[in-house]
C-alpha cells in the first residue's frame, strides 16, 4: 500500500516535470510563428501515435466493451481537455508568457475542489481536522504559486548571460503587452476546462476502466475536431508546413511527452487518487517554470521562488495528510463490531457458555 501511494506521488511530481517543459517548448513554437489551429493537430496525432498501440496491447484482455454511450464521453472529454484545453491555452500563451500562463494554471487545483465538492466526488468536513486540512493545502498551495509570479524580493541568483536575455525578454514582454488581457481571458477558460475534464475523466473511468483507452479516445477525437475547426478557419495550405527544427522538436515533446505520456499519467492518477489530488500538484510547476527560466532564459531567481516554494510544498504535504487522515478514518468507520443479535448462532453459543459458567441456584 507505501509503495502504491509512493509511486502515485512520484508520478504526480514528474507530471509537473512534463508540464514545466512543455510551456517552454510551445513558447518556442509560437515564437516561430506555428499556425494555433495546426500545431495541436500534430502534437496529438504524435499523441495518438503513442496511445494506441499502448492501449490496445496492454488492456486487450480487460478492456470494457465500447458502447454508444461511452463514445458520446470520449467524444465530450475530447472537446474539453483537448480542443477547447488546448485551444484556449495556445491562444493564452502566444498573448502572455511561461510563466503567466502557469500561474494562471494555479487556479486549476481550487477550481477542481470546487467542482468535485459541488458535483460530491469529494467530500470536505469542516469540523475535523483532515477536511481543514485539505481546504488549507489547497489555499497554499495556490497561494505559494502566487507569491512566485507577484512577489520577487531579493535576488537569490543571478545567471551570467541574465542581462543579456533580460533584454530579450523584455522586447518580448513589450510586443505581448497589448494582448495581456485578452491572454488572461484565455487562460482563465483554459483553466475552468481543464478542471472540469479533470472531474469528467473521474466520472468517466467509475464505469469504463481502462485509462489508456479513454485517453487514446479523447485524442482521437479532439484530433478530429482540430481537424474539422482547421479545414474551416486556416485556408493558407502553407500553414500545414513545418519550416523549422524548432517546430519539429516542439511537436514531438508536446505530443509524445505533454499529450502522450502525460495525459495517460494524469488519468492513471486520477483513477487511483481522485481528481483533486491529481490537480494539486500543479503548482509545482510554476516552481519548475521559475527555475528553467533562470537557467534556459537566463532569467533571476528570487527570494520570492523560495516563500513560494515552502508555501506549495507545505500545502501539497496537508492535502495528502489530509486525504490519508480522511482514508484512516473511513476504514476505521467500517470496522464496526459485529453484533450478536446479527449472528443467531454466535448468540446462542455466548448464552450457553454464560449459562455454565454462572452456577445455578437450587432452590
Amino acid at each position: 500500500m507505501v509503495a502504491e501511494r509512493a509511486k502515485l506521488h512520484l508520478a504526480l511530481t514528474f507530471l509537473q516535470f512534463c508540464y514545466a517543459g512543455n510551456h517552454i517548448f510551445v513558447r518556442i513554437a509560437l515564437d516561430t510563428g506555428v499556425s494555433k489551429l495546426v500545431f495541436p493537430v500534430y502534437r496529438n496525432i504524435t499523441a495518438l501515435l503513442l496511445l494506441g498501440p499502448l492501449a490496445y496491447f496492454s488492456e486487450k484482455k480487460d478492456r470494457p466493451s465500447i458502447t454508444g454511450y461511452c463514445l458520446l464521453q470520449f467524444f465530450l472529454l475530447g472537446l474539453v481537455g483537448i480542443t477547447l484545453k488546448e485551444g484556449l491555452y495556445l491562444l493564452g500563451l502566444d498573448n502572455t508568457s511561461p510563466t503567466f500562463t502557469s500561474a494562471m494554471q494555479n487556479s486549476v487545483p481550487a477550481l477542481t475542489f470546487l467542482m468535485a465538492v459541488i458535483l460530491r466526488y469529494e467530500s470536505v468536513h469542516f469540523n475535523r481536522i483532515d477536511g481543514l486540512a485539505k481546504v488549507l493545502g489547497v489555499l497554499a498551495s495556490v497561494g505559494g504559486a502566487s507569491i512566485i509570479t507577484l512577489y520577487k524580493g531579493p535576488t537569490i541568483y543571478t545567471p551570467n548571460l541574465a542581462q543579456h536575455q533580460e533584454q530579450f525578454l523584455s522586447v518580448l514582454r513589450d510586443v505581448t503587452a497589448k494582448n495581456m488581457n485578452m491572454g488572461g481571458i484565455y487562460l482563465i477558460g483554459h483553466c475552468l476546462c481543464w478542471s472540469g475534464w479533470i472531474v469528467m475523466q473521474a466520472f468517466v473511468l467509475k464505469n469504463y476502466s481502462a485509462p489508456l483507452t479513454v485517453s487514446a479516445f479523447t485524442c482521437f477525437f479532439g484530433i478530429v475536431q482540430f481537424i474539422t475547426i482547421a479545414a474551416f478557419f486556416e485556408k493558407d495550405p502553407k500553414s500545414w508546413q513545418l519550416n523549422s527544427s524548432q517546430e519539429i522538436y516542439s511537436i514531438l515533446y508536446s505530443g509524445l511527452v505533454f499529450s502522450g505520456l502525460a495525459a495517460a499519467l494524469q488519468i492513471w492518477a486520477i483513477g487511483k487518487g481522485g481528481p483533486v489530488l491529481a490537480s494539486i500538484y500543479l503548482p509545482l510547476q510554476t516552481l519548475l517554470v521559475a527555475l528553467m527560466s533562470s537557467i534556459v532564459f537566463g532569467e533571476d531567481f528570487f527570494l520570492g521562488g523560495i516563500i513560494g516554494a515552502f508555501l506549495i510544498m507545505t500545502g501539497l504535504y496537508l492535502v495528502v495528510w489530509g486525504r490519508t487522515q480522511e482514508t484512516k478514518s473511513a476504514k476505521e468507520y467500517m470496522k464496526v463490531p459485529i453484533e450478536s443479535e446479527n449472528h443467531p448462532e454466535a448468540k446462542s453459543e455466548s448464552a450457553s457458555l454464560m449459562q455454565q459458567l454462572i452456577p445455578t441456584q437450587n432452590v
